[in-house]
């Protein structure tokens, strides 16, 4: 969880009292335990009345939530006045309340960075002793934003063209790209980086590609549960209790029978794997997740996602000892007077702590932490009013120096 290592740092300085506000009181109680200046609420962000009355109690707003309430929680904070601050993108919606923002005097802060050439790339996963499964990953949060996390659309600039993918076709844009020694990752880009080249006011940059990392592997197997049609979020009125996870396999593949081998037979026929190679990994892999077994399954909201979704919760949440992996690389290609050309890497690889924080609790929750702080503190970088994100030196240089001291660090080469 990202909120505790935030309200951590915060709470360091005796001058701030924190609320923690979740939906159900015991998981607040548990993220405020034991921290000084700190009280737990329930609040469910989707009530408007008790969000509003909540948000005009403080003088600070940090919004964890999902990003699709972002933008409810910023409409209360501009009525109010108050200062807010998310860990997430800038999305659309977000963008949109720029001048209500500044009308109000509040700064929004986000996403808490001659160029010919910009790739980014990160990936939140487990280290690698503890990838130790079919899909190479394990869930720290909700299996559904994960995995719909990587059935995007996505669009980027290439050699000064504007590359758009459909989202059905995202996972097969996933290529292998050598980020650190040891490490098989592949790529693929996230969402639409194209307004970046103006956000990090690069107009000269001919690419500007902001992606994922997972382990070799992962893509074709998500791509895999899209083609069988797992990926279904519709309601289906067969779907209930006492279902079989083979009978669902049947109706899902349109399977004969629910012999193991129609199941695979139907499986290998919707999936069109490449290779018999790739057929059997990833069929030997949903025969690990038990999609072809006798096995009742439990089903959630009454369709195939959420019902998947729950499984692979079952299978592959963190267990006691195991440790995350969070991993960034930032690669700029620098064109200089003369034509020559250099290339820089500035790289994140940070380890969760098994008796401590994960990786990306850390990262996020204490990178939060800091730059609500400078908001408190009223540095005047991160105190314009109106939507901000942390796309200019004056804004980027106080935040990085204080995470070199939490053991949050970058390394920069020159390739």
């Amino acid at each position: 969880m990202v909120a505790r290592p935030c309200v951590e740092y915060l709470v360091r300085d005796s001058k701030n009292h924190v609320t923690v506000a979740c939906r159900t009181l015991s998981t607040a109680q548990s993220l405020a335990s034991s921290l000084p200046q700190t009280k737990a609420i329930a609040l469910d962000v989707s009530n408007s009345g008790d969000l509003e009355k909540a948000i005009a109690d403080h003088d600070l707003v940090i919004s964890l939530v999902p990003y699709v309430y972002h933008a409810a929680v910023i409409n209360l904070a501009i009525k109010y006045k108050i200062n807010t601050v998310t860990t997430s993108y800038v999305s659309p919606a977000v963008r949109e309340l720029k001048a209500a923002a500044k009308e109000a005097g509040i700064v929004v802060l986000n996403e808490v960075g001659q160029v010919k050439e910009f790739h980014s790339y990160c990936g939140g996963l487990p280290a690698l002793e503890c990838a130790n499964n079919p899909l190479s990953f394990k869930f720290s949060w909700s299996p559904r934003g994960a995995i719909m996390s990587q059935m995007n659309s996505a669009s980027f600039i290439l050699n000064g063209k504007q590359v758009d993918i459909a989202a059905k076709d995202l996972m097969s844009h996933a290529e292998p790209l050598f980020v650190q020694e040891g490490y098989d990752f592949v790529a693929y880009p996230n969402r639409d980086s194209v307004p970046f080249r103006k956000f990090y006011n690069i107009p000269e940059a001919e690419t500007v590609v902001r992606g994922s990392l997972r382990y070799e592997g992962n893509p074709a197997f998500i791509k895999a549960f899209a083609d069988a049609g797992w990926l279904d979020a519709e309601e289906k009125e067969w779907l209930k209790p006492g279902i079989t996870w083979a009978e669902i396999t049947q109706r899902v593949t349109s399977a004969a029978d629910t012999s193991e081998s129609s199941l695979v037979a139907t499986t290998k026929e919707k999936c069109k794997f490449p290779n018999e190679a790739e057929s059997d990994r990833i069929t030997s892999g949903m025969r690990y997740f038990g999609l072809f077994s006798s096995e009742e399954a439990t089903i959630r909201g009454s369709n195939l996602l959420d019902t998947l979704c729950g499984q692979l919760e079952k299978l592959l949440s963190f267990q006691p000892g195991e440790r995350d992996l969070v991993i960034l690389q930032h690669r700029f290609v620098v064109e200089w007077e003369d034509g020559k050309r250099d290339t820089f890497t500035s790289t994140l690889e940070l380890l969760g702590d098994p008796k401590g924080y994960s990786g990306m609790s850390k990262s996020v929750g204490v990178t939060c932490g800091i730059a609500t702080q400078l908001l408190l503190d009223g540095h005047p970088a991160l105190n314009t009013p109106g939507i901000v994100a942390p796309y200019e030196k004056a804004i980027c240089d106080p935040i990085r120096k204080l995470l070199e001291r939490e053991g949050i660090k970058m390394v920069e080469r020159t390739l």
